[in-house]
């Protein structure tokens, strides 16, 4: 039986590199000039924060930033913008949370596009992968396929690992 697992996970170390890379544009852009602002990654608890003046600031973060992460072969949807941002002092503060895992939410989505494709294949939720098993390696090639094809629709990037024949 071969079989693959679907996964939905941000390598650290990239992120973090991301981060520097927009830290340091965000540094020499004239419309950022005499800013008190900042923009850090905390990796344990898998967070961007963004400290700035006013929200025009923090959108063009969030925007410099998400440009970034795709040049740095991240996927933008990865970040979770749904916390507003707050005022802290003279500074607005936003916290954005980096996706791991895949929610059950979303794994019930991708069981029923799995499902809905009629190929042959077995799919099982593990806690945060899910685990497609099937006769054929072609078989597998196609949920691949159509997972792919449908990005939008489970709205978080997903990663193809441990394919096993």
């Amino acid at each position: 039986m071969a079989s693959f697992d679907i996964v939905s996970k941000v390598d650290p170390q990239i992120m973090d590199n991301a981060v520097n890379t927009a830290r340091k544009e965000i540094m020499n852009r004239y419309d950022f000039r005499d800013t008190k602002g900042s923009l850090e990654y905390d990796k344990k608890a898998s967070e961007v924060h963004i400290s700035m003046e006013n929200d025009m600031r923090v959108q063009h973060t969030e925007d410099v930033l998400i440009g970034k992460m795709v040049k740095q072969g991240l996927d933008g949807t990865a970040l979770d913008f749904s916390k507003e941002a707050y005022q802290s002092g003279a500074m607005i503060k936003k916290d954005i949370k980096v996706k791991a895992g895949i929610d059950k939410e979303t794994s019930k989505k991708i069981m029923k596009l799995i499902k809905d494709s009629k190929v042959k294949v077995s799919a099982a939720i593990m806690e945060e992968t899910i685990r497609v098993t099937g006769k054929k390696i072609d078989d597998l090639q196609d949920i691949i396929a159509v997972l792919r094809a449908n990005t939008e629709e489970i709205g978080m990037p997903l990663q193809f690992v441990n394919m096993k024949s």
